[in-house]
């Protein structure tokens, strides 16, 4: 249903507002670039300090521009049930191919609660979900016990798998099957992570490597592994800078030096130091992004 390469797509600002001429015109680029997929407000996007109406508004810009040549998981988590269901059902007027979902942070679920949550979402809105488990944004880990129950619901589809642990796929796919979607959330693993049993990655590199990251993906199905290891090797120092600071900032300066964005993030968030400046647009001159 979902694989290759799927951004996860920085949400541009101008004067403190989301830019939706900026944004719009980014997405129809990393559609033309190869991109296969793309999740508009994620973390990348900035989610917690989009308010309701922009959350919404930049789920429906994606839609807009996408106009169905990709698909649109939107990201619609939060740690709260109920708030989840709205931003979800939101997501499925405005024509969302699907929803990423996050597991519950802050607040810290049992087990039983995180398949209650994804349960309650599942049963209030029929869109496919995919379970975005990130442990170390969230503090707690689903683990493959609960997302086996939740895969037996329809339209539980897959997993976006920030966990790091190359193991987790491979034990995935021996506990509920070959046909759950699992996409790594780790660029750096993104290799790995297909060969233990992954489809493909939501990607914070293809933001400013959307060519790059698709040719990888692509290069796989293809069974071209001197390719495939050829663009791993050149996309991991992209990899690596992309979070000398917390994600997205240095990936939105990143964006900034291509003329995608003006680089600016909301609070708490703030640009990356100068240091790293210099050192983000060095990796991308030795990749051969500027």
């Amino acid at each position: 249903m979902f694989k290759g390469s799927i951004t996860a797509v920085i949400t541009p600002f101008k004067n403190g507002r989301v830019d939706d001429t900026a944004f719009q015109s980014f997405v129809d680029w990393q559609i033309t670039e190869g991109t296969d997929g793309l999740v508009p407000c994620g973390t990348t996007g900035e989610s917690p300090t989009l308010t309701h109406e922009e959350h919404n508004r930049v789920i429906d810009l994606c839609v807009e521009a996408a106009k169905g040549r990709v698909p649109v998981i939107a990201g619609t988590g939060s740690n709260a049930t109920e708030e989840a269901i709205l931003l979800t059902r939101h997501a499925k007027e405005a024509g969302a191919d699907g929803a990423l979902i996050v597991t519950p942070y802050y607040n810290k679920p049992s087990q039983e609660g995180l398949f209650q949550h994804f349960k309650a979402i599942h049963d209030a809105v029929d869109l496919p979900i995919i379970i975005y488990n990130i442990p170390g944004r969230c503090v707690i880990d689903m683990t493959i016990e609960t997302m086996a129950r939740l895969a037996k619901l329809p339209n539980i589809v897959g997993v976006k798998d920030a966990t790091a642990d190359l193991l987790r796929p491979i034990r995935t796919r021996a506990a509920i099957g070959a046909d759950f979607c699992q996409l790594s959330g780790e660029d750096g693993t993104a290799v790995a992570f297909l060969a233990n049993g992954g489809v493909g990655c939501i990607s914070v590199a293809a933001n400013v490597a959307p060519r790059l990251c698709a040719e990888l993906q692509d290069s796989w199905v293809a069974g071209d592994m001197a390719k495939v290891f050829a663009l791993r090797d050149r996309l991991a120092p992209l990899n690596d800078i992309l979070f000398c600071e917390t994600n997205p900032t240095p990936v939105k300066y990143a964006a900034h030096l291509l003329g995608k964005c003006d680089g600016s993030v909301r609070l708490p968030l703030v640009e990356i130091n100068d240091a790293n400046k210099q050192k983000v647009a060095a990796v991308m001159k030795s990749v051969g992004l500027i």
